[in-house]
């Protein structure tokens, strides 16, 4: 019953903005997670000339306007962009104008935050574990999987959980890099903005709003949950 008198007020564009607001965040969370890894383990483990400025780039997202950052990939990625062009020519594919760039969008912003939890986490594992796995015979792949992956869990979930609610929530960069075309591009903060220009449809606002805060809300609890389940079964 209480979903019906919600989708009284929703239209199809309000529920596909939904819709694609979730499938944007998880798909730019399979990508979060590898990249993130790797970021973090080079930050983290190795020095290598250019280690400052490899840091500096992955957190710039934090210090920018979102609109900067949006603006940015349109540059790099729109359809005149050099990246963008590659993209065009070798896959026609393009993310200028497309959910995919919405995508990105919340890779980019939400990429400091999975790398940073990362970090911290492998900076609390004590080397001497990597390195008397590695004289036991283990390949540094296998110590990485085997002993230092699975310390990084509790970083890992937190990560994925700040990264998937940042992605759910991001405007700047996606509106700017996307737009806000209906039932294509916009997500739940862009269909937020639209209806707030349209007079009498203050309560389409709200129950975007209530969506948007209960999935952010149980993303928490749901990290905060498992994070104490993990470090439980570490410890």
């Amino acid at each position: 019953m209480e979903l019906v008198f919600i989708m009284d007020y929703l239209g199809n564009n309000e529920l596909h903005a939904i819709w694609l607001s979730v499938k944007v965040a998880f798909v730019s969370l399979i990508f979060l997670i590898p990249i993130g890894l790797l970021i973090s383990h080079l930050l983290s483990r190795k020095e290598f000339y250019g280690r400052s400025f490899l840091d500096a780039l992955v957190h710039l997202p934090l210090v920018l306007p979102p609109v900067v950052t949006g603006y940015f990939l349109l540059i790099l990625f729109g359809r005149n962009g050099p990246i963008g062009k590659l993209f065009e020519y070798l896959f026609n594919f393009s993310f200028a104008f497309q959910w995919t760039g919405a995508v990105l969008a919340a890779f980019f912003m939400s990429l400091p935050l999975m790398v940073r939890s990362l970090r911290l986490s492998q900076d609390l594992i004590n080397p001497k574990l990597e390195q008397v796995a590695g004289t036991l015979g283990a390949s540094p792949i296998r110590v990485y999987l085997t002993i230092t992956v699975p310390l990084m869990l509790p970083g890992l979930v937190t990560g994925s959980i700040l990264s998937f609610a940042k992605a759910m929530g991001e405007f700047g960069a996606t509106i700017t890099f996307v737009s806000n075309i209906p039932g294509r591009t916009q997500t739940i903060p862009s269909s937020i903005y639209s209806n707030l220009q349209v007079p009498g449809a203050e309560t389409v606002v709200i129950y975007l709003v209530l969506v948007s805060a209960t999935i952010s809300i149980v993303s928490l609890l749901f990290s905060d949950w498992i994070t104490k389940k993990i470090s439980e079964r570490i410890g």
